[in-house]
């Protein structure tokens, strides 16, 4: 299976790093943005793809994201994308609806009491999406939770 694996940095690559024992198995592209953290991907023999970094609500950043986005997805069509957040998703969850690729969000565990604005945008979207909170599950129906991830 062939994921694609988008995350900006900070907290929302951290999640995605802990996700390794599963993406590992994987032949895997990462999309997210240079940072201290980040990186370290090319020299531990990852593929990257940089996308400038697009912030909470930053409606120009995810526009001027999307012609990449649509332009990565057409080129590597993975089989599935994984997204930890934030604002990076709601672009690829777009796209990889009119593409018909199959797409999961995992929200933050900080978000215990409601969906992150990422979260509620790529809800409709989303083929699954995977909370932190089991409180979360039941206030969304089609969120599921199963875990926390460390």
């Amino acid at each position: 299976m062939k994921l694609l694996l988008a995350a900006t940095s900070g907290g929302h690559f951290a999640t995605m790093q802990s996700l390794k024992p599963f993406w590992s198995l994987h032949d895997r592209l990462w999309i997210t943005d240079p940072k201290s953290d980040t990186e370290n991907l090319c020299a531990d023999g990852e593929r990257v793809i940089w996308l400038p970094y697009q912030g909470p609500r930053d409606v120009g950043a995810l526009l001027g994201n999307l012609p990449q986005v649509v332009s990565i997805l057409r080129k590597e069509q993975p089989d599935l994308i994984i997204s930890t957040g934030s604002s990076i998703a709601v672009g690829f969850a777009l796209v990889a609806k009119f593409l018909d690729i199959r797409f999961m969000y995992i929200e933050s565990i900080s978000r215990s009491n409601d969906l992150s604005l990422s979260g509620k945008l790529v809800y409709p979207l989303c083929d699954e999406l995977y909370v932190q909170w089991p409180k979360l599950s039941q206030k969304y129906p089609k969120a599921v939770f199963a875990g926390y991830v460390t």
